[in-house]
């Protein structure tokens, strides 16, 4: 289990250097913009940097005077767009939204962040509404993974713009959505810390949605101190850092059907190597069949997926319009294959998800699930943007494993651990039902060493 090098900057280690003085909140936002000028131009929809610069400003002005809005006053941070921003509109990967009237106030999240002192640095680049987890746009440009050798490699959706950006070290912290594992693919393709709470985990105001029902959000960082600081602050609460779990209180389950099938040799060897590294250090492994996992299969093949039915209703008009030819054509199809959907069809999923929940909760009292974010490391792009057939079949595949996450409601934590023979990052993703994202972090936390 090779180690990953990273050029990504933690969030928490800034923030002391702010503390101390020895970093300044103006000349990190200046250099922050230069670092970004000078990369890929397709990591960015729009910067933000008269907003940015006077938010520095301010920031150097308090921890002058010794009266910063938190411990975290003027770090950076950078929004996927579809969280509103106010003055600008909110394109959600799209240029179709482009003629779209401004944002006319922040997003929850990102006032709670500017309440904190953060330094809102720009808009990233995300698939068009946030409807793949491969992370190709064809509107601002597809980014390409910053790792690995030989062919460019896609970058994971639809969070896109995120992974890259914090994988690169441009920003220490970017937001994302995840509605079927938008923040945890591309932290697990990029070599990153991805974690996503539950439906209930953050504040929805101001959020550009694909499906109300299965949406979370949550941070992309270097490591899960940074991740669990924004966490809090994005909830309007001062950063702070859960107590750790002793691992020899742990309890993992690892699910032994669908989550493996098809999955790429290294990313099964990684994968066994941190689960071995559990295990020496006194953690408690459990290896079984999780039934819920096979009726959630089961559930789409005869009745379709719920995020489908509530993609096509927010975006009915568009697609039925003359506008519709302005939109990536995979991302159309996908919303108008909901089409085929019956009224039964969705009633019967989600009577179906509430009951699995509530079961699966249950099932799992205080064990943490525990397999690898995403089957396959970052394939080619160049194949994926060529052949709809393989896009199609990789998307499904990328998807997997994070989605039956997002279906049963569980919050989850993507840590990387270890790279492939192509020195593309794997990602092992820890997951527990909502409303036990204090739990899963403490355990994550304790855990996180054992695999970088």
């Amino acid at each position: 289990m090779s180690k990953i090098t990273k050029d990504s900057v933690s969030a928490v280690d800034m923030a002391a250097r702010l503390e101390k003085g020895s970093l300044c909140p103006v000349e990190l936002v200046e250099e922050t913009f230069a670092n970004i000028r000078a990369s890929d131009p397709a990591i960015f929809t729009e910067l933000l940097e008269e907003r940015a610069l006077k938010e520095a400003h301010a920031s150097r002005q308090r921890r002058r005077e010794g009266n910063p809005l938190s411990a975290w006053d003027g770090v950076p941070i950078a929004w996927k767009d579809l969280f509103d921003i106010e003055g600008r509109v909110t394109t959600a990967g799209s240029v179709v939204l482009k003629s779209n009237a401004p944002a006319t106030r922040d997003a929850d999240v990102v006032a709670n962040a500017t309440r904190a002192g953060l330094v809102s640095i720009g808009c990233l680049n995300m698939t068009e509404f946030a409807y793949s987890g491969l992370g190709l746009n064809p509107h601002f440009g597809t980014l390409k993974n910053p790792h690995g050798t030989g062919p460019d490699r896609i970058p994971g959706g639809s969070s896109s713009g995120c992974g890259v950006a914090v994988a690169r070290g441009l920003v220490p912290l970017a937001i994302g959505s995840d509605t079927g594992g938008s923040i945890r693919i591309p932290a697990g393709l990029n070599g990153i810390v991805g974690y996503k709470g539950s439906s209930a985990a953050f504040p929805k105001g101001g959020t550009f949605p694909l499906s109300p029902t299965l949406d979370t959000f949550g941070p992309l960082g270097a490591d899960l101190k940074s991740c669990i600081g924004a966490a809090e602050i994005l909830n309007g609460r001062a950063p702070a850092t859960p107590k750790q779990t002793p691992i020899s209180q742990l309890n993992f389950f690892i699910p032994t059907n669908v989550v493996f099938k098809n999955a790429q040799q290294a990313v099964v060897e990684n994968f066994e190597a941190s689960v071995r590294a559990l295990e020496l250090a006194g953690a408690t492994v459990r290896r079984g069949v999780c039934n819920e996992f096979d009726q959630i299969g089961t559930l789409a093949r005869e009745h379709g997926y719920l995020v489908g039915p509530e993609a096509l209703d927010l975006h009915w008009d568009l697609v039925h319009s003359e506008r519709a030819a302005q939109m990536d054509p995979r991302v159309l199809a996908r919303i108008l294959d909901a089409g085929e959907m019956s009224a039964r069809d969705l009633i019967v999923i989600k009577r179906e998800r509430a009951r699995l929940i509530q079961k699966n909760r249950q099932i799992l009292g205080d064990q943490i699930v525990l397999f690898p974010t995403t089957p396959i490391t970052a394939p080619e792009l160049k194949p994926l943007e060529q052949d709809d057939e393989l896009y199609i079949y990789t998307n499904a595949l990328m998807l997997r494993n994070t989605a039956l996450g997002n279906f049963l409601d569980w919050c989850g934590v993507a840590l990387p651990n270890g790279i492939d023979e192509n020195q593309m990052p794997t990602s092992i993703l820890l997951s527990m039902p909502g409303g036990r994202e204090s739990d899963l972090l403490a355990a994550s936390l304790s855990v996180e060493n054992l695999f970088s």
